[in-house]
């Protein structure tokens, strides 16, 4: 990482950087195949990966190498050909690193597809040719949108079952876009491809000569993801105090935990929440020494010129520019569980490092997936149900509005009995 002087926080090489993405659609749209294709024509499997699925391939009677047996990996994934869970693959090009997840399409597993979208940079939305666009593609769209994921690759798969047709294609994109318009998405692109040949996915293809676009490999090493990190605003959630006790370390007081926005620099004057104490940024640490600055998505350990009383889920911030302070919370659910929501329920809810319980105030709305429209009429949300919800906690939270901080802007909900997460909730 590096740092200009003008305290803005940059990838010491965007083009090098790390992507984390994910994939969503429709049952069979072909996500596993289409990252088993990317991992073969980069070359970032081994011989011996390829040789086993080849040899399974040929046990299901398949005329075909398999590559989506390369991201099933539990039993009951590759006896049903399909996606349970979250499965993720790490591979690299010269130009990039991605960690990429495979999420299942599924209704019944949507909560996982909300696993794998949380600490996604991008979404490849898949779309089967033939079938065009169903419930499922508009509520992982949905999804992506609540959860903050700025970028939508719509990659329209099985072109081969179609005749590499350009009118088929533009039939889809043209309907997705009228959907996506009211959607907060800022930037959405479409590409042709056929997962199982390799047409337009990493090799440029020859059957559709219509398509003036890039690969989808070109695109992901090249799309620009190092500006959607909230900058401006410093947010440090406390997630442990260190106290050595050691008499090489008597006076030792750091507060460790992961920058959630922000730039904190050696000599800042901070403010810790919520007693309001303000002190100076004596020195940041990280495991490779000390060092000058910190930005979002960095592990550290933060000590200050003067001892203050700062615990596991207090926060450290700017005095001139803090985060909302409430314990009556507004926000978007995504339900988790198959027991449904309750109003006047009791929850226990995890916010950045700080946990506390809350009742459910209000249910307000539930969205229709197919229309985006609120469904005041209908309160009633279940498994896989989107709708806004008014909670009121045992204890205030320091909070940013979703859309200007995912860390700050996010929760989650937990059953007092059973100890499930049971919401992904979105602060709005």
């Amino acid at each position: 990482m590096n740092f200009n002087n003008n305290s803005q926080f940059t990838i010491y090489n965007s083009q090098r950087g790390l992507l984390r993405l994910l994939t969503a659609g429709s049952v069979d749209d072909g996500k596993s195949t289409l990252i088993g294709r990317l991992l073969y024509d980069t070359q970032s499997i081994f011989e011996d990966q390829y040789e086993a699925i080849k040899q399974s391939s040929e046990l299901r009677g398949e005329q075909y190498v398999n590559l989506a047996l390369l991201t099933d990996g539990l039993k009951a994934e590759r006896e049903q050909g399909i996606t349970i869970d979250v499965a993720y693959r790490y591979f690299s090009t010269p130009q990039r690193k991605f960690i990429l997840a495979d999420t299942p399409g599924h209704i019944q597993y949507t909560r996982n597809m909300i696993t794998g979208a949380s600490s996604a940079n991008l979404a490849i939305i898949l779309i089967d040719a033939r079938h065009g666009i169903t419930e499922q593609t508009r509520r992982h769209s949905l999804i992506a949108s609540l959860i903050g994921i700025k970028h939508i690759v719509v990659c329209i798969n099985k072109m081969d079952l179609v005749d590499y047709k350009q009118e088929v294609f533009e039939k889809i994109r043209n309907e997705y876009e009228q959907f996506s318009a009211r959607l907060q998405i800022v930037d959405i692109q479409f590409i042709p491809i056929s997962a199982l040949t390799g047409d337009n996915v990493v090799i440029k293809s020859v059957h559709m000569p219509w398509y003036g676009g890039s690969t989808l490999l070109y695109l992901l090493e090249n799309i620009h993801v190092a500006g959607d990190e909230n900058l401006i605003d410093c947010r440090f959630p406390v997630q442990y105090v260190i106290r050595p006790q050691s008499k090489e370390f008597h006076d030792y007081r750091g507060y460790a935990g992961k920058i959630a926005g922000g730039i904190f620099k050696k000599g800042d004057s901070v403010m810790a929440l919520p007693s309001g104490v303000v002190s100076q940024i004596k020195s940041i640490r990280t495991s490779d020494g000390e060092i000058e600055k910190a930005g979002p998505g960095m592990s550290v350990t933060i000590l200050l010129e003067d001892k203050i009383d700062i615990s596991r889920g207090d926060m450290l911030v700017r005095e001139h520019n803090q985060p909302s302070i409430s314990d009556n919370i507004d926000l978007m659910i995504c339900w988790l569980n198959d027991k449904k929501l309750a109003l006047g329920g009791k929850y226990v809810i995890k916010h950045t490092t700080r946990d506390t319980r809350c009742i459910i105030k209000d249910i307000q709305y539930k969205i229709d997936i197919n229309t985006l429209h609120r469904m005041e009429d209908d309160k009633q949300i279940g498994l896989n149900d989107i709708g806004r919800i008014s909670i009121r906690t045992t204890q205030p939270i320091f909070w940013d509005n979703y859309r200007k901080n995912r860390h700050t802007g996010s929760l989650i909900l937990i059953d007092e009995a059973t100890n499930e997460t049971v919401g992904a909730g979105m602060i709005i």
